[in-house]
């Protein structure tokens, strides 16, 4: 009989290392998540960003995440995980990646539950042009050409509006962790700068 199966994840926190608030150090990351038996522990950057190899399924992951940021590093952060077929998804379904070449200009909130169909609906889309969004599934895809520190399409404002936590990030850490996790990006496979 089959052992459980082996995925890959990357998980996201949200809301750490912004400004004097919430700081997380990738090395102590990085360590906690190996402590709690997962394999193949790789970080990016330094907002909260982790790659790793586990038999649990994504709820119990966030759950002991969470717990054990809380617990061992005094960080009470939302953790929002995504397999690397989600997240080779989330990079190939991006409506915005093939007319703008900036990837500054792209981003996309991780919604930790897929909202509620009314919520979405409710949504504005011309509200805050020439700044699009587009909502697929747990993803919300950001196209902001005057960048995002201009921009009204906030975390919170998603999080507001259709009531569910989520994540910002940018498309080029999008990008990059679909690497590290070895979905490659555009048919490649490789390995994205890490921080350990």
């Amino acid at each position: 009989m089959a052992g459980p199966r082996r995925q890959t994840y990357a998980a996201l926190l949200r809301g750490v290392n912004l400004g004097s608030r919430n700081k997380v150090s990738m090395a102590d990351l990085g360590a906690l998540v190996a402590a709690l038996g997962y394999e193949d522990v790789r970080t990016y950057l330094q907002s909260g960003n982790v790659v790793f190899v586990a038999t649990e399924p994504g709820a119990t992951i966030v759950r002991r995440l969470e717990e054990a940021l809380a617990r061992e590093l005094g960080v009470p952060a939302s953790v929002i995980v995504r397999t690397r077929t989600e997240l080779r998804r989330v990079v190939d379904a991006n409506p915005f990646a093939r007319r703008e070449r900036d990837p500054k200009k792209l981003l996309v909130t991780f919604l930790a539950d897929t909202p509620s169909r009314a919520a979405v609906r409710a949504l504005d889309p011309t509200e805050h042009a020439p700044d699009e969004f587009a909502v697929v599934r747990r993803e919300v895809y950001l196209h902001c050409p005057n960048g995002y520190g201009r921009t009204k399409l906030s975390n919170a404002y998603f999080e507001r509006k259709l009531g569910v936590a989520g994540t910002n990030r940018n498309w080029r850490t999008v990008t990059a962790l679909a690497e590290l996790a070895g979905g490659g990006v555009g048919g490649r496979k490789g390995q994205a700068r890490q921080s350990a």
